[in-house]
């Protein structure tokens, strides 16, 4: 079933405005610049502005030039089906979140999320030369972010944050 362009976009808009418009209404915390009230703010306008490009037909003519290029080429490889197990790629991200939520309070925040980003990496094409840094890395910056900036804990587990 193919929906128009102008009514997923203003679905987008819409739930983008709601975000908004709710984020908005969120008690700020004393004593810090940046609330609750942030995150669905920029999320937000980002929905509304992306909905609004989509509604006007904003960067259709790549969408155009890319079929086209794909189409005039028409190599044998870029025609290829994907392997079966590329179709249940879709069911990756739901099944990292239920990961996340039932192992996070036991091994903690650094384990979870490190067997996360490498299993995402991976299973999303990422040579292992990258993925496996990328995991190693990825969760103390996040760890970082949330406990120096957002002054929000992660779960400890069995391997605390350092410091």
């Amino acid at each position: 079933m193919l929906l128009s362009d102008r009514l997923t976009g203003g679905v987008i808009a819409t739930l983008g405005a709601a975000a908004f418009f709710y984020g908005s209404k969120l008690p700020p915390v004393p004593g810090q610049q940046v609330g609750p009230s942030a995150f669905p703010m920029v999320v937000g306008g980002g929905l509304v502005l992306c909905g609004v490009m989509i509604v006007l037909g904003i960067g259709r003519r790549f969408e155009e030039v890319a079929e086209a290029d794909v189409v005039s080429h028409s190599a044998p490889e870029l025609l290829e089906p994907l392997p079966a197990w590329r179709n249940w790629l879709a069911l990756l991200p739901p099944a990292l979140l239920l990961f996340y939520a039932f192992a996070s309070e036991t091994l903690g925040f650094l384990p979870t999320a490190a067997i996360m980003v490498l299993i995402a990496s991976l299973a999303f094409g990422a040579k292992p030369k990258l993925a496996v840094p990328l995991a190693l890395i990825a969760p103390f910056v996040i760890n970082l972010i949330f406990l120096k900036l957002l002054r929000v804990p992660l779960p400890g587990g069995l391997l605390p944050f350092p410091w």
